[in-house]
């Protein structure tokens, strides 16, 4: 889906310095928005932003300040995963 916005443009300088950096920074901002607000997972929003592994997905979401409600039972799960990959 193409999404379109207008914004002012001295608005836009103060987000992106480099104008071709406004629309990263606009989806990256939707994603994480996203996330806050339980609309997307953590692994939906990795997509459309374009990161690759979850592990690089927690760093990205620790650097712009937004930490996860994980569960004990999350952890337990994730451990899982983890001890099941080859390698």
């Amino acid at each position: 889906m193409r999404v379109s916005l207008e914004i002012p443009e001295d608005l836009g300088r103060r987000i992106a310095a480099d104008p071709s950096e406004l629309p990263r920074a606009a989806l990256e901002g939707l994603a994480l928005e996203a996330i806050r607000t339980g609309k997307l997972t953590v692994s939906q929003a990795r997509r459309p932003v374009g990161i690759p592994s979850r592990y690089k997905m927690d760093g990205f979401l620790k650097a712009h300040g937004v930490f996860l409600d994980l569960t004990l039972e999350d952890v337990r799960r994730d451990s899982e995963v983890a001890r099941a990959l080859p390698g």
